[in-house]
């Protein structure tokens, strides 16, 4: 009885590891204010994440840059324009990701695998 108690609590732990990340570690955005973008969990710069749902916060501190995400199933930016700070919930899927600033992105731009 008390092995079947211990399987069954294990794999309620255990099961959002087996499907991929659902909540967690905001990943942050920063564009700006000079000629920098960068994309971070925490203080580690994103190379890898596991697929699954996460929140970005987005750091737009420049009128001159945005942050624009692509990726499968993943088309979203923030305005050039503007400076502003916005929240976006994803759904990341296996494949690559890749980030720009379009202005300029011959020089700001970066990119990570998502498995």
């Amino acid at each position: 009885m008390r092995v079947a108690a211990f399987a069954a609590a294990a794999a309620v732990i255990l099961a959002p590891a087996a499907f991929g990340r659902t909540t967690g570690t905001t990943l942050v955005a920063v564009d700006g204010p000079g000629f920098t973008l960068t994309l971070k969990e925490g203080a580690k710069k994103v190379t890898t994440l596991k697929a699954g749902t996460y929140s970005f916060k987005v750091e737009d501190k420049s009128n001159i840059h945005n942050f624009h995400l692509t990726g499968p199933g993943v088309n979203v930016k923030t305005s050039v324009v503007g400076v502003t700070t916005v929240s976006w919930k994803l759904k990341l899927k296996t494949g690559t990701y890749k980030y720009v600033c379009d202005p300029h992105a011959t020089i700001m731009h970066g990119s990570f695998k998502v498995t």
